[in-house]
């Protein structure tokens, strides 16, 4: 193994390690994207190819990731460049570190702004909004939320001052803090959700809806929605897993963590259908619902059923705790750049990338209101980014860490990172990584570009 430390410190524990990156990985993706792209997918079967995803395509990745950021022990960028060096291969390959980073910066300018809907939902619905309401009720209070700049502004602003705040305080003392605390509340909340949900809502149905597989209803574009699914949802190709690898202490085994942190997020997903689902089949309401599901459908849901104010606040917070956590990784691998190639210090790093991911989010608050009509082949600024980066830039950063981890790194150099585990296990590993791995992303990213 490398003798290499980063000067940012080291996780405390496996476990730390595990639940920052389990933050890392859930998110909106897990608790608003999965249970809609499961509602329009026909759910059971799309659950099977996601996990089947998850196993071939997002465990290998992560693996790939974990390994190059330890092994390294700098941000993505210089970690690419000092390994392709040692290996006495290109150090071009440090423009895909750059681009991970990129990638962070780009996808937390809008996701700062989602997140903020949650956060604004939080007084919504502690104000009883929802008790009584119509779809069209529901639907105008969204509609009035996005209409106003000033309040996107507000909410944008009060969570990315949340996300640098645990930034400037470091790994032991910020990150590591804050995903001990939040990563927990967060599955309590949960599962409080659920407790709910088999009270009040229709869980048998949605169990069925969620377990029982209907192929029938699973076409091509599901599978491979559910394959681009799997990759989002695991925070893959954006450095952030990286970035956490680097951190990670040498005798910590790579395989088993990333294991822990798939089986994590991946609970985190179905639990989060199991409390979703339960309430709108309860409800009478439509699973397919699309985006709308959780900041329209729901809301309804909630408005119908007893104490649902209290259980509409409940979620909404849990929702930005899953926000939190997974912001938190983004802001990371920039910040660490900045400290380590220009030499500021964690507290000046963090506030001038916040700074300029915050300033950059603009465009996506105004993109809903003032901006709405300006538009570039029928899509807003907030849409271009979305598509630039969950359809292009995230499978291709995948990509190429998948390429540089099976071709670029030597056996010797990959192997001494993982040695110690059974012997079937790195030519497993390397064979995926190399072969199976880059055909199922690169079909991702085909079809995200319409080749496919």
């Amino acid at each position: 193994m490398t003798a290499r430390t980063s000067i940012h410190g080291e996780w405390s524990t496996r476990l730390a390690f595990v639940l920052a990156a389990t933050g890392s990985a859930v998110g909106l993706g897990n608790i608003w994207r999965f249970p809609y792209m499961a509602g329009e997918n026909g759910g059971g079967a799309f659950v099977i190819v996601y996990l089947l995803c998850v196993a071939l395509v997002g465990l290998p990745i992560m693996m790939s990731e974990i390994l190059v950021g330890r092994r390294g022990r700098r941000n993505p960028m210089d970690s690419l460049r000092q390994l392709a060096s040692d290996d006495g291969r290109s150090t071009v390959w440090q423009y895909a570190g750059m681009m991970g980073i990129l990638t962070g910066i780009l996808i937390l300018s809008f996701y700062s702004v989602v997140a903020g809907w949650a956060l604004a939902y939080i007084p919504n619905a502690a104000s009883g909004i929802f008790a009584g309401a119509t779809a069209a009720d529901t639907q105008a209070i969204f509609d009035d939320l996005t209409a106003n700049p000033w309040a996107l502004l507000f909410w944008h602003t009060l969570f990315m001052g949340m996300t640098i705040a645990v930034t400037v305080r470091g790994v032991r003392h910020g990150l590591e803090k804050a995903v001990r605390i939040l990563m927990p509340a967060l599955l309590v909340l949960l599962l409080i959700m659920v407790g709910y949900a088999m009270r009040i809502g229709e869980f048998e149905q949605a169990v069925a809806f969620l377990f029982r597989p209907d192929f029938s209803a699973l076409g091509p574009q599901g599978v491979l929605a559910a394959m681009g699914q799997a990759f989002f949802t695991l925070s893959l190709g954006m450095g952030a897993i990286m970035i956490y690898g680097s951190y990670l202490p040498a005798r910590t085994s790579i395989p088993r963590s990333a294991v822990a942190i798939a089986l994590m997020d991946t609970a985190v997903a179905l639990i989060a259908g199991l409390a979703i689902f339960p309430v709108v089949f309860g409800s009478m309401l439509e699973p397919a619902a699309g985006p709308g599901l959780v900041f329209v459908t729901l809301p309804l849901a909630f408005g119908e059923m007893p104490y649902g104010s209290f259980f509409a606040v409940l979620f909404f917070v849990l929702l930005v705790f899953g926000a939190w956590t997974s912001a938190i990784s983004l802001l990371e691998p920039v910040v660490t750049w900045l400290v380590e190639r220009l030499e500021f210090t964690r507290v000046q790093a963090a506030l001038l990338a916040g700074g300029v991911i915050w300033l950059l989010g603009i465009g996506s608050v105004l993109s809903f209101n003032a901006w709405a009509e300006y538009t570039l082949f029928d899509r807003t600024f907030f849409q271009m980014l979305d598509d630039l980066t969950a359809n292009i830039m995230l499978p291709l950063g995948g990509l190429f860490i998948a390429l540089f981890a099976g071709w670029v790194m030597t056996r010797k150099t990959s192997g001494g990172e993982l040695a110690g585990e059974p012997g079937w296990f790195y030519p497993t590993w390397r064979f995926v990584i190399r072969y199976i791995t880059p055909v199922a992303v690169l079909a991702v990213f085909l079809n995200a570009i319409g080749l496919v």
